[in-house]
């Protein structure tokens, strides 16, 4: 975590806004929402922000915008723009989750049922 463990808000909001460059939002056309997934591609780079590196090591097995915040200390927006420019950079890939199944029809799972007790 950031700032020896602090969470976002023990730190100054002048903080906050050097880390993101005064940017309030992602510069990459890709949304990245709470459940976007984000995974590592490469290594920390020197000259790295302290934060992005962090995001970095987390980020060695898939994770959503949501862990990633909550893991760093940070909050949402400046972990959204920071992946902005890790995903500009190829450092990280991020995609949507696997959408949950849809259940199918209920008269279907009944005809299934029937035909299984016709069978017994």
């Amino acid at each position: 975590m950031s700032d020896s463990g602090r969470g976002w808000e023990d730190a100054s909001l002048e903080r906050l806004y050097v880390i993101t460059g005064g940017r309030s939002g992602s510069s990459t056309s890709t949304p990245l929402r709470l459940v976007t997934l984000v995974v590592a591609c490469s290594g920390p780079r020197p000259g790295m922000q302290p934060e992005s590196v962090e995001i970095l090591r987390v980020c060695q097995a898939p994770l959503s915008v949501a862990e990633i915040s909550a893991y760093t200390g940070l909050p949402v927006s400046v972990v959204t723009v920071l992946l902005s420019d890790l995903l500009a950079d190829n450092h990280v890939m991020a995609r949507a989750p696997v959408p949950s199944a849809q259940l199918p029809d209920r008269a279907l799972i009944e005809a299934v049922i029937d035909g299984l007790n016709k069978k017994l």
